[in-house]
């Protein structure tokens, strides 16, 4: 790393259970409680029906596909993932909820080869096997010398970073988790019970709060990120109490706000020369063969990589590689999709998405001329 910038690696939800799992070298209990679908391999049957037969076993490599590739040729320091997906072989389904993803544990190196250096837990399903899930999950990922945040054995450690060390300082991983994404109230972590990092609405209070923690941990030459589990599945709109809650983030030292939980990208800002994604979508998962929505097209995913300046934290600028979901791994976008992807963010947010040579999207440091964020 060049002792001036850090790069980062952000993706949206990996979700590496259910069909996923199933198709891997060590598939668990394929039994599932949705309305429609009773077996996790039904969810395999559907991508084939749309994309062709998925070899069974795969490789652990397979779901990441073309993405593992874009990882090794651009380097980043530090991998962001949010893992939406509870390790674990319980079979204590959570309570309430229409949707459960689990993944095997001994299906791990299928994480593990993204070579991630902080899975986000503070999401809505690493709770879906309950308690005695999540245990097994941070001992699971522990165990791999695997880094989590917004999700702990307690209070204080599922809201703490997870901290990265990178030449010149940290990078300081913060995580929470929503209600508007589906987190149930009953998942926040307290003093004597694991759980969440739990963030009922994106107030003022909340981000005052979190800012007061940041200001105690970052120290010279640290960069600060909050990965937010936020929103609806659909639709490209962002609450204004969103936006809020990201300024009043970047104001109080943050450098990098990283959204998730829509099923596809959402808007990308640039605030103060700090980058705020509303958005990221899906990354890996078995969405593929699932119909409804198609006017977003969450087929396609992104891999985004951020250069930041390590003296100051402000963004030096963001390339996002177009990727599609195929036979449930990642494939390289089409030209036709890579600039419906332009298009698209083009239009939702208040940066400049221009198209690159290489194929990629990038986005300048500044907003908009003439103005500086949403």
């Amino acid at each position: 790393m060049a002792a001036d910038a850090v790069t980062l690696f952000l993706c949206g939800d990996v979700m590496l259970g259910r069909g996923v799992d199933q198709i891997l070298p060590h598939p668990g209990d394929p039994a599932l409680r949705e309305e429609y679908v009773r077996d996790a391999r039904d969810y395999v049957r559907l991508v084939e029906d749309v994309s062709g037969p998925v070899p069974r076993p795969v490789p652990f490599s397979w779901p990441w596909g073309r993405a593992l590739r874009v990882l090794e040729e651009a380097a980043p320091d530090v991998r962001i993932v949010n893992l939406e997906t509870s390790v674990t072989r319980s079979d204590t389904f959570a309570p309430g909820k229409a949707v459960h993803y689990r993944m095997h544990p001994a299906n791990l190196p299928a994480l593990a080869v993204a070579r991630p250096d902080v899975c986000v837990l503070g999401n809505n399903h690493v709770l879906d096997f309950g308690r005695p899930g999540l245990r097994e999950t941070l001992d699971v990922l522990d165990g791999a010398g695997l880094r989590t945040a917004g999700a702990g054995r307690d209070a204080g450690t599922a809201y703490a970073p997870a901290v990265v060390p990178v030449e010149g300082g940290r990078v300081l991983v913060y995580a929470l988790g929503t209600t508007s994404s589906g987190v149930p109230p009953g998942w926040a972590a307290t003093a004597d019970r694991s759980g969440v990092a739990y963030l009922a609405e994106p107030t003022a209070p909340a981000a005052e709060a979190l800012v007061r923690r940041v200001r105690r941990a970052k120290g010279p030459g640290d960069v600060v990120v909050v990965s937010v589990h936020w929103g609806s599945n659909w639709g490209h709109h962002v609450p204004r109490s969103h936006v809020r809650f990201a300024h009043a983030l970047v104001d109080g030292g943050v450098d990098v706000v990283h959204g998730h939980s829509s099923h596809h990208p959402r808007p990308v800002e640039v605030y103060r020369g700090r980058l705020i994604l509303y958005g990221c979508g899906d990354f890996v998962d078995d969405y593929e063969g699932i119909t409804g929505h198609e006017e977003f097209r969450d087929d396609l995913r992104l891999a985004h990589l951020l250069s930041l300046d390590a003296d100051t934290g402000r963004m030096a600028g963001l390339r996002m590689v177009p990727l599609r979901a195929r036979r449930m791994r990642l494939e390289p976008a089409a030209p036709d999709e890579r600039v419906w992807l332009r298009e698209t963010l083009d239009r939702i947010s208040d940066v400049d998405v221009a198209p690159a040579a290489d194929g990629t999207l990038t986005v300048v440091p500044a907003g908009r001329a003439g103005g500086s964020g949403r």
